[in-house]
């Protein structure tokens, strides 16, 4: 995988690499892009005797890529229509050379989609990148209107860069947006295509970098997580000679009156993730002594979890509660010098209490002890002292700040989950599917995410490696079971076991 294609920009950023182009590449960026949006509407959606494109053209440059493709589909003998919904006048010189080269063509414009008019395929260039930017600019009106439209004509669509109505920084929907089987984004990808509402609006992905070489004129700071990446990140294969002690020892807090499962599940994927000895500290008064479907957990009385001098890390916070206790221990635990993954109640209680968040900021300054955020947007909001809303419609803004306030590697979880480093570097995961949103899962990733810590990965490694694998295990019991309704968190843990014990041994390119 190049590193090229790993590499996501920001709109703002694209300008940049857009103004750093030698200007001899430049001029010719619109041409490179209709060309190869034109090539994958023949070889992707052209097919089985499609012969009829309806092609969107908006008042912007992505209307000159629009333009462009249209003008080599009809070149290549398929039947266009093209409407155009800006003016001539206020186009880019480069848009209304593109303009005019398909007006030379033979080409007609069209200002409205014509009445009783049929296609097979759909090219949206209505907008592209930049809705983000334009304060309060979600579509009303004809837009609006557009996008509903070619909505309601069920047809496949290509998006040029982005779908039309889509916010390319945010994967916000402004207004509506258009709901594309395929988008072909041009550069580098955007944050909006992987994360919020992208991954339902976008269909497949495909990236032409049209021979700018984005990360020699910009230095990403956000990166995608795929397979190719997650496996750079994995533990070595393990020596013949080994013993569970070399492969870590965590502590597990929580597991409160009416909880103990969600401790439970946690200590289950930690010790399927790879961890040596997994310690359960139970805060429930009735809490059990044995997991009889997992015997291989110890559980302990809380305040003796605190006596053992071998563990590792600390995974606090799933069915921690939110009572005096659970503070006490929390608070205690951000005391130590061991690395934590915080999750759930954990993290509900550094929102509601000042002096447990100072706990957190101070660690990294005191002790350089790591601390991991694993909150859902709820969580977020929390934190961040805001509502739900706000983090969801800026996902990549809300996690950045978590992991600078905070001093702490964080995931902020969701459709496409963003995990932030504290220095400004930001990763998109693209595995999942919406079979984790059930009970448990948060707790088997804390889970997950501790036992890569205990077999000695940086927090930054950690996280990501474990972030990518759990959804990629969602999305092995998925195809499994032929969806994602009734996924259960617990049978999470072996298909991420199998995962790993695969990417690491190389026994499938998968």
């Amino acid at each position: 995988m190049s590193r090229q294609f790993n590499a996501i920009y920001t709109t703002a950023e694209i300008r940049e690499i857009e103004l750093a182009t030698d200007s001899r590449k430049l001029s010719g960026l619109m041409e490179k892009a209709g060309f190869a949006a034109a090539e994958i509407a023949r070889d992707k959606l052209l097919t089985s005797g499609r012969t009829k494109i309806l092609v969107l053209a908006g008042p912007g440059n992505n209307g000159g890529d629009a333009f462009v493709v249209a003008r080599h589909l009809q070149i290549w003998w398929f039947k266009v229509t093209l409407v155009f919904t800006g003016k001539r006048a206020t186009l880019s010189s480069n848009a209304q050379q593109m303009l005019d080269a398909w007006l030379l063509a033979g080409g007609e414009i069209f200002t409205e989609i014509p009445e009783n008019g049929k296609w097979d395929v759909v090219i949206d260039g209505l907008f592209g990148i930049g809705l983000d930017h334009q304060e309060g600019r979600n579509l009303t009106g004809r837009y609006l209107a557009l996008v509903n439209a070619v909505n309601l004509l069920n047809l496949p669509v290509l998006a040029l860069d982005i779908p039309s109505g889509l916010g390319s920084d945010t994967g916000q929907v402004r207004g509506a947006a258009i709901r594309a089987a395929m988008t072909v984004t041009f550069i580098g990808l955007k944050p909006g295509l992987l994360t919020h509402f992208g991954p339902e609006y976008c269909g497949e992905i495909f990236l032409r970098g049209l021979d700018t070489d984005a990360p020699s004129l910009k230095e990403p700071a956000i990166w995608m997580i795929d397979l190719a990446y997650a496996k750079k990140l994995l533990p070595p294969p393990r020596p013949a000679n080994s013993h569970k002690g070399i492969f870590g020892s965590i502590g597990i807090i929580g597991g409160s009156d009416g909880m103990v499962g969600a401790a439970l599940l946690a200590g289950t994927a930690a010790l399927k993730a790879g961890a040596g000895r997994i310690y359960l500290g139970l805060i429930a008064g009735n809490a059990p002594g044995v997991d009889g479907t997992q015997p291989e957990l110890m559980l302990r009385p809380i305040h003796e979890l605190f006596k053992l001098d071998y563990l590792d890390c600390l995974v606090v916070g799933p069915g921690l509660g939110t009572g005096i206790d659970a503070c006490f221990w929390l608070s205690y635990a951000l005391e130590t010098d061991l690395p934590l993954v915080l999750d759930a109640d954990a993290l509900n209680l550094i929102a509601m209490h000042p002096i447990v968040a100072n706990l957190l900021r101070g660690r990294w300054h005191k002790r350089k002890a790591p601390s991991i955020l694993t909150p859902h947007p709820a969580e977020a909001a929390r934190l961040l002292n805001t509502d739900t809303s706000t983090i969801q419609n800026d996902r990549m803004a809300a996690a950045a700040n978590l992991a600078t306030i905070f001093n702490c590697c964080t995931v902020l979880k969701g459709a496409g989950s963003i995990c932030a480093v504290p220095g400004g570097k930001r990763y998109i995961n693209t595995s999942g599917n919406p079979g984790l949103s059930t009970a448990g899962t948060g707790d088997i990733l804390s889970g997950i995410i501790g036992a890569l810590l205990a077999q000695g990965l940086s927090s930054e490694n950690a996280l990501l490696l474990a972030v990518y694998l759990h959804g990629a295990a969602a999305d092995a019991l998925e195809n499994e079971h032929g969806g994602p309704v009734g996924m259960t968190a617990s049978e999470i843990p072996n298909a991420a076991r199998s995962l790993l014990n695969r990417w690491i041994y190389h026994l499938s390119s998968d």
